[in-house]
């Protein structure tokens, strides 16, 4: 992976939605020569999918918050937490806890029930979000 490369990616990240040729002239390419790198990045599996960034406010989520979740049985609660409409992210993480669950819901009782509905598989502990100074960021490469 060179320069251009990090460069297509970086761009990417900021605006899934440029076109090739906007993205080649960000690039310094060709609009063949950066749809060819493209195309490469994606059967590589670098670029893993193309999405939308949702205001999750507007659809009337308005409470964000992330779950460590103590489960009795590890299995049973990752496929609670696939499941949930409200969790929108599920990890297994390495330490006191085995999981943590980003859950986006309309308000505190809501998450109360998704709480509610968590104890049948474990202990669960809850931290809900009240500012994100920092939601996402592209990632970067050690050599940019």
């Amino acid at each position: 992976m060179d320069e251009i490369d990090l460069g297509i990616l970086s761009e990417l990240q900021e605006n899934a939605r440029l076109t090739m040729i906007e993205l080649g002239k960000k690039v310094g390419l060709t609009s063949p020569s950066v749809t060819e790198r493209v195309r490469r990045l994606e059967e590589q599996g670098v670029i893993k999918k193309y999405t939308a960034q949702i205001a999750a406010e507007k659809l009337g989520k308005r409470v964000t918050a992330f779950i460590l979740m103590e489960p009795r049985d590890c299995k049973k609660y990752a496929q609670f937490a696939t499941g949930h409409p409200d969790a929108i992210e599920c990890h297994r993480i390495a330490g006191m806890y085995s999981y943590l669950t980003k859950v986006v819901t309309e308000s505190v009782h809501t998450l109360e029930d998704y709480i509610n509905d968590c104890l049948k598989f474990g202990k669960p502990t809850t931290l809900i979000v009240l500012s994100s100074p920092l939601e996402q960021k592209p990632i970067k490469s050690n050599t940019q």
